[in-house]
């Protein structure tokens, strides 16, 4: 399922001094949990409670571009939009921006778990459409 009316999600960062590495900016490192914070916030946010309770993400690829560095005291607000599903997978766009700048740019996908069994398991079509507003 593919839909340019997808429903995107601003996950708020604050940056703490323990990302801060010894060039004064945030490590790179950190961003991937900013993408994971806020790819499971988007699923939390719109997936109704009892799917939430019933399905796990855990990520299999992050493809990272970094645009420019973060620093401490930053506000930073990581913007993701679900592009596709296909099977029991779902390919993530996460934009971390600082105001109008572009931090970085990140492609990820993601596999849905059942939590009971931890087994891959496909997302119901009326979940789905719920990321996609159709």
């Amino acid at each position: 399922m593919t839909n340019p009316t997808a429903i995107s999600h601003d996950h708020p960062i604050s940056v703490d001094a323990s990302e801060i590495d010894f060039m004064g900016h945030v490590n790179n490192a950190h961003y991937l949990k900013w993408v994971q914070d806020a790819v499971v916030a988007h699923w939390q946010n719109i997936a109704p409670p009892q799917a939430v309770a019933e399905h796990l993400w855990v990520a299999l690829k992050h493809e990272i571009t970094y645009r420019k560095p973060a620093f401490l005291d930053d506000q930073v607000i990581a913007t993701v939009v679900l592009e596709k599903v296909h099977g029991a997978r779902a390919f993530y766009e996460t934009i971390i921006r600082r105001g109008e700048d572009v931090l970085a740019e990140v492609k990820s996908s993601w596999c849905c778990l059942d939590a009971e069994t931890l087994r891959p398991a496909r997302l119901a079509e009326d979940i789905k459409r719920r990321f996609f507003g159709s």
